[in-house]
Order: structure tokens, then C-alpha cells, then sequence
């Protein structure tokens, strides 16, 4: 954050000007420390006369003179002594700060670049207006630790620093920043921090197009933490995010893949009301893609109609087999598609609850492809989540999918029957005397 402007109380460029020419000619000579007791002079002239453009050429041909000395150890004791000077100016220290850390690339061995960033980080701590210097030398920091394949530690160098107080940063740094804190922690498993740092971003802010691809890293990492929560209708939302991405609808490759995907995991997704909504939804975002296969797996969902699940397997398997998501064959891919069998079996049987009010339970277990015991299971599955009604009679080996009613709903639905046959027979007997009364006129006539 830039400070008040101070008033200049005297131009001391002249004096800077004169004084430079000398002071580089000694470094070059090896009088260097020569040089850095006139540039300390010249300091406290310019600090003195509250001169920012005179103080921060001067603070950083401190860092420019070390740094071609390449004397690494006296750089990093000019930054501390320097930036501790009373009545320094802040804009003038920051200045510094960034002329330091362009060397940070042209240090000669790791050793070397560490400790910079160490005295970097130390004077850079606590200071609001260095908090974006601060953000960007801990970011190198956590880079050499993961490239080192200490991911655990490189999370958390990143998760010291809360980047949304920032108001100095941009906002495009400032959630490429937290995009990283996501996906180390999402490196290092630590999936509920992961959740929380990811409503640190407003998604709205990705709206903007020139952003896309920050929106696509956001929503590849969501996908991560959701496939691994088992949330599959969230997937299904993430990918459908992508898809509504300008570059992504671009590129037709791009766009199958996500539509697929929507198509995927949202036929996965447990069913309930969101769940019917949004099915439809991607059923025509399936049509505006050429994704058949898909698009008739959705089909088959969508319709009232029973599926055989060895059909379903014939038929779509081999495409089904090539997606991502089932096609690793590790326990997560095998999980999926065991939920897609039971989302088949729980589609059967809403199919067969709206259509039958008894069943016996050989039939059903024909009707289901299933055992006894599954058939069961999975009836009650639904009885629980209120997806359905149904009882069991086991004894009698039949399932009812007709609620039990109270008396007075009986009698009031008895009520509105007969009242529905009165108005039947009260229009019929109005038609029946219309119709003789124009065959007495036609007679007649």
C-alpha cells in the first residue's frame, strides 16, 4: 500500500548525479567498500531531504553494486540495515525490495537463493505495504519445496499468508494465489482445507473473459475435491461451468469431453429433485454436442421405460470404457461403475412403483435382473430416502407400492368420485334432451 505523499523538502538528484559516477568507478576498482561508505552518506542526505526519487536510486544501487560484487551475504545486510532506517521512505524500501528479488534468478547455487529469500521474508514480515513482495518470494519458496518433493511443507509456506486481505494485489494474482493454495493442499490430501480456501473466490469474478483460464484451474480442482467427497451431481455442475466457458465452446474436442462428463456424473448422482432438474438441462446441452451415446444413455434415464442393465452394458459399455473416470480400473473407477448399475436398478424401480400398485417378489426380482436379498436392499434404500412408498409382505411374497390411506381421505376422494359421476350423468341427460328436442323439431318440420 503506497504511503502518503510527502512534501520534498530538497531535490538532492544533482548531488546524486555527481556523486554516482565516483561511486560506481570504485566498485569497479575493488574499493568497495569505499563505495558503500559514500553511497551511506548519500543516503542519509536523501532520506534527510524526504527525496523518494533520489532514495530509492540510491537504495537500490546498494543492491546493484552487491550484486555485481556478487557478494551475496553483504546484499542481504544492506536489505535489513536499510530497510530499519528511521524515517525511511516506504515507497523507496519497497523499490528495493523488487531490485532484490529480480536476483533472486541469478543466484549461483540454491544455498544462496534460500537465504536471500530468508532475509527477504524477514523484512517483508508485518509490513502491509511489502505484502504483495512478501506473497511472491513465498511463492518461489514453496515452488523449490515442492519441486524438492517436500509437498507438505510447501502447503503450508503458502497457507501463512491470507491473500484475500491483500488490497494491494490484483485480483487476477490475488486468485491465481489461492488457486495454488488449493491445489498443494489438494497435493498434500488435505481436502477440507482444500474446501475452505475455495470459497475464499468469488466464482462470479470469473464471468470476466479474460480469465477463463483461471475459471478452468478453479474448476479442474473442484472436480478433484468433489470426485473424492463422492459428490457427483457437484462434478456434474463443474463440468457444466467449463462447458459454459467461451474458449472451451470454442474448440469442439474440449466441448464433448465436458458435456460428457456432465452426462457421466450426473447420471450418477443419487436421485432427487435436483438431481431431475438438472438431468434435463444437460439433456439439451447433450444435443447441442454430437455425443449419441450419451445423449441416448441420458435418453434412457429420462424415459419412464425399465433398462436392462446387461443391455445397458452391451451397448454403451465400450464408450462408457474409454471415459476417464471409469476407464483407470482402480477402486475409484469400479465404485462408479457399480453406482451406475444401482442408479439403473433405482430407476427400475420408480418405473415399476409408478406403474404397479402390488407386485409379487418374483416378479419384481425378474422385472430388476436381481436376487431376493438386493431386490430388498434397495427397496428399502429408496423407502428411506422417500423416493418411493412400498411394503413388504414377505410371507406372502408381494410388494405394495400403494400408500395406506386414512378414513377421511377415502371418504373425500369417494366424495369427489360420486360428485364426478353426478356432473357425468347430469351433462349426459342434458345432451340426451337436446338431441330429442331438435329430432321433435326436425319431425315437425
Amino acid at each position: 500500500m503506497d504511503e502518503p505523499i510527502q512534501k520534498m523538502e530538497k531535490d538532492c538528484s544533482a548531488i546524486v548525479d555527481a556523486q554516482f559516477p565516483e561511486i560506481e568507478a570504485h566498485a569497479k576498482t575493488g574499493q568497495i567498500t569505499k563505495s558503500f561508505e559514500q553511497l551511506l552518506v548519500l543516503e542519509k542526505q536523501t532520506r534527510s531531504a524526504a527525496d523518494l526519487a533520489s532514495s530509492t536510486r540510491v537504495l537500490k544501487k546498494f543492491i546493484q553494486l552487491t550484486f555485481e560484487a556478487q557478494d551475496w551475504k553483504l546484499m542481504q545486510e544492506y536489505i535489513v540495515l536499510l530497510s530499519k532506517k528511521h524515517g525511511q521512505l516506504k515507497q523507496a524500501i519497497t523499490r528495493m525490495i523488487q531490485e532484490s528479488m529480480e536476483c533472486l534468478e541469478k543466484t549461483p547455487d540454491m544455498k544462496t537463493k534460500l537465504e536471500l529469500i530468508d532475509t527477504l521474508r524477514t523484512v517483508t514480515d508485518g509490513k502491509v505495504y511489502l505484502e504483495v513482495e512478501r506473497a511472491r518470494v513465498t511463492r518461489i519458496l514453496a515452488k523449490i519445496k515442492e519441486d524438492e518433493g517436500n509437498v507438505n511443507e510447501a502447503a503450508d509456506i503458502m497457507q501463512d499468508l491470507q491473500v484475500e486481505t491483500f488490497g494491494s494485489m490484483e485480483k487476477r494474482e490475488k486468485t491465481d494465489f489461492i488457486l495454488e493454495q488449493m491445489r498443494l493442499c489438494l497435493l498434500k490430501r488435505d481436502y477440507v482445507r482444500a474446501n475452505i480456501i475455495s470459497k475464499k473466490i468469488n466464482i462470479r469474478y470469473f464471468k470476466e473473459t479474460e480469465v477463463q483460464d483461471l475459471k478452468l484451474r478453479f474448476y479442474d480442482l473442484m472436480i478433484e475435491y468433489s470426485l473424492h467427497e463422492n459428490e457427483y451431481l457437484q462434478v456434474c455442475k463443474h463440468y457444466r461451468q467449463i462447458y459454459d466457458t467461451p474458449i472451451v465452446k470454442a474448440d469442439p474436442a474440449q466441448a464433448k469431453k465436458a458435456v460428457e462428463n456432465a452426462v457421466l456424473f450426473v447420471v450418477l448422482a443419487p436421485f432427487d429433485n435436483e438431481q431431475s432438474d438438472l438431468i434435463q438441462r444437460v439433456y439439451i446441452e447433450a444435443d447441442e454436442v454430437d455425443t449419441p451415446v450419451y445423449r441416448d444413455l441420458l435418453k434412457c434415464f429420462i424415459t419412464t421405460e425399465l433398462m436392462r442393465w446387461a443391455m445397458i452394458e452391451q451397448i454403451y459399455g465400450p464408450t462408457l470404457g474409454q471415459n476417464t473416470a471409469l476407464a483407470t480400473g482402480d477402486e475409484a473407477a469400479r465404485k462408479r461403475l457399480k453406482e451406475l448399475h444401482n442408479r439403473v436398478v433405482e430407476h427400475n424401480i420408480r418405473v415399476i412403483a409408478k406403474y404397479y400398485t402390488r407386485i409379487t417378489t418374483k416378479r419384481l426380482t425378474q422385472l430388476l435382473d436381481l436376487p431376493d436379498k438386493d431386490c430388498e436392499e434397495f427397496l428399502s434404500k429408496l423407502v428411506v430416502s422417500k423416493t418411493i412408498y412400498a411394503k413388504i409382505d414377505r410371507p406372502a411374497g408381494i410388494v405394495s407400492f400403494a400408500k395406506s390411506k386414512h378414513a377421511n381421505e377415502v371418504l373425500n376422494e369417494w366424495s369427489q368420485d360420486i360428485n364426478a359421476l353426478l356432473g357425468l350423468i347430469e351433462k349426459t341427460c342434458h345432451l340426451i334432451t337436446k338431441e330429442e328436442i331438435i329430432h321433435s323439431i326436425t319431425k315437425v318440420i
